[in-house]
């Protein structure tokens, strides 16, 4: 297994984590707004793994704002993180996944199904992470590659802070839904049959 992020603490914590579970894992730092770094997240998980037969996207950037005045620089960067990037590096390593009829998971968000006031920016990317993935779903099933859309609501993390301080909310953790919320459904459709396919996974939290 290979991790990647652009915080180094963060992916020792996470490695050591999945290793007192028995899992193998490498790391990589990269930053996948860059193509440089994108590149060379792909040469090391070939150098590595060998093959890549999952591979699974769960970066992403939250920047709010009426259109009215929203800096387009913020929509360029929007766009960079969380729709070029998960498309480059899905086209780097697509020869290997289709020498293993491999899966493909992009973690995407409800506002990936529903766009809300002075979230445009932030909704057109994830609106274009949706047809990402149909689109490529549609290309790759003929050859034995599966395509999975998780949409998580609000989640307890990070960007969730971000998400309310923007909101002028209080982040209370314990409200939404938890990153193994997240994952469990995630792995159980991964694990199917390959007799059928699970295209899309939508979790919500119960009180949030």
């Amino acid at each position: 297994m290979l991790l990647t992020g652009r915080d180094g603490n963060d992916l020792e914590a996470a490695r050591q984590r999945a290793g007192r579970h028995g899992a193998d894992v490498i790391t990589h730092r990269a930053d996948l707004a860059d193509d440089d770094d994108v590149q060379a997240l792909a040469d090391t998980a070939l150098e590595h793994l060998g093959e890549v037969d999952i591979l699974i996207h769960s970066l992403g950037l939250f920047l709010g704002g009426p259109v009215a005045d929203f800096p387009v620089e913020d929509l360029d960067r929007l766009y960079r993180v969380n729709l070029r990037s998960p498309f480059l590096l899905t086209q780097t390593l697509l020869p290997s996944l289709l020498r293993t009829k491999g899966q493909i998971v992009f973690v995407n968000s409800s506002t990936g199904l529903i766009a809300h006031p002075t979230v445009s920016a932030y909704a057109t990317t994830k609106f274009g992470l949706r047809a990402l993935a149909d689109s490529l779903r549609a290309e790759l099933n003929p050859q034995g590659v599966r395509v999975l859309t998780v949409y998580p609501g609000r989640t307890a993390s990070d960007m969730q802070a971000e998400v309310l301080d923007f909101e002028g909310k209080p982040y209370d953790p314990s409200r939404y839904a938890q990153p193994a919320d997240i994952a469990g459904p995630t792995v159980l459709a991964l694990a199917l049959p390959r007799s059928a396919e699970l295209t899309e996974v939508t979790i919500r939290p119960m009180q949030a």
